[in-house]
């Protein structure tokens, strides 16, 4: 019964992020066109996009300890999809770029708010039917509607309809992700009761060693790994991809994610957390294939990109889940997240400048960093 109810969470969840996915992914893809066309610079867009994503990080430890001190967790939670989701058709209503900006935020800002306490009651499931398949499942729904999406608003565009037009459709998706996520706190009020009490007794209430030495194998493979915005850069500057079909491999990256996050999520409950070493040795290969290859050896490229998408979804919170007390599941993933984040930004940032310099050298740097990652994954899977 359990299981069942279990299962039941996490699917129900795993629909809530498949339309929540298809909004805000969707909207990624034209934001910086959008911007544009309102009058912002090319630097303007590039800082509003990298701050969202700092504040995306930088907010998950604030929610998750704030979650976890109030034990409000689905207070959190639809603040944080409201949020998430409703920032995204007002952009129809944007008339100047500051306020775009803002909405454009504000989308990221929500989903920090939310992140750390979703991760938090999964994991509660995960105890019941394993980790690796209830974050693999998730992260499969998750990509299945950022496959989608794009495809969605490329669709919108190629028949003229403009970028309010694809804004204000995504209502629609917007406003399933909230329905259902009304329903899903009716049928599972309290998803902490999905993990059984002898499980949820842990010996010490403070965070293991295991815990921080994740941390810093996350931080690396973060930073090491190439954000798809450099990536378009790359092949739009360098001819590598034809323009029409950038968004085309984007979409075959998120199809790989989504099918490689359910087959690795079962390897992983299966032979254990190992299974993730093999993911990011794979996606550690991608940066040479995308930046050196021609476009044959690019799409290879994005399909390695994509199963290293899919492990830092599924497979680094299934592993961090048996090393958190359970009354501070929330204040862990948020810090994890904020740290992540941080290593991600810092990370793009290097990798841009070293784009600049040598397309080699941000090869290296991408690969070397993912590499060292693998003994430190390796070292907290023994200590767990």
């Amino acid at each position: 019964m359990r299981n069942r109810s279990a299962f039941s969470f996490v699917l129900i969840i795993g629909i809530v992020n498949f339309f929540a996915d298809l909004t805000y992914e969707s909207a990624r893809g034209i934001v910086g066109p959008f911007l544009g066309s309102l009058g912002a610079s090319a630097a303007i867009v590039g800082f509003v996009a990298g701050f969202g994503e700092l504040i995306g990080y930088a907010l998950r430890f604030v929610s998750g300890y704030f979650a976890d001190k109030t034990q409000k967790y689905w207070f959190v939670t639809f603040t944080g999809y409201a949020i998430n989701m409703l920032a995204v058709p007002a952009l129809a209503l944007a008339g100047q770029w500051p306020l775009a900006a803002g909405l454009v935020v504000a989308e990221r800002t929500g989903r920090a708010i939310r992140k750390p306490v979703v991760e938090a009651m999964l994991s509660h499931a995960g105890r019941s039917i394993g980790a690796g398949w209830v974050f693999g499942l998730n992260e499969a729904l998750d990509q299945a509607g950022a496959t989608i999406g794009p495809l969605l608003i490329a669709l919108i565009l190629f028949l003229k309809g403009g970028y309010r037009t694809g804004f204000g459709v995504l209502l629609i998706p917007a406003l399933l992700c909230l329905g259902i996520l009304i329903v899903a706190r009716f049928l599972h009020p309290r998803p902490q009761e999905l993990e059984e009490l002898s499980t949820q007794r842990v010996t010490t209430h403070y965070l293991t060693r295991p815990y921080w030495i994740y941390l810093g194998g996350g931080a690396l493979i973060a930073a090491g790994f190439t954000d798809f915005a450099l990536i378009g850069f790359h092949f739009q500057k360098a001819h590598a991809v034809p323009t029409n079909l950038i968004p085309v491999f984007y979409a075959a990256a998120m199809a790989t994610s989504a099918l490689a996050a359910l087959v690795f999520g079962r390897l992983f409950d299966k032979f254990g957390g190992n299974i993730a070493l093999l993911a990011f040795f794979i996606s550690a290969a991608s940066a040479p294939f995308v930046f050196l290859g021609t476009s044959f050896f690019a799409l290879i490229g994005m399909i390695l990109w994509g199963i290293g998408i899919s492990a830092q979804g599924s497979l680094l919170q299934a592993m961090l889940t048996g090393t958190i007390p359970a009354a501070k599941r929330s204040t862990a993933f948020g810090f994890f997240d904020t740290g992540y984040g941080i290593a991600w930004f810092l990370g793009s940032a290097a990798m841009g400048l070293l784009y600049e310099k040598s397309i080699l050298a941000l090869v290296l740097f991408s690969v070397v960093l993912q590499l060292a990652a693998l003994p430190l994954l390796f070292i907290a899977n023994r200590s767990r």
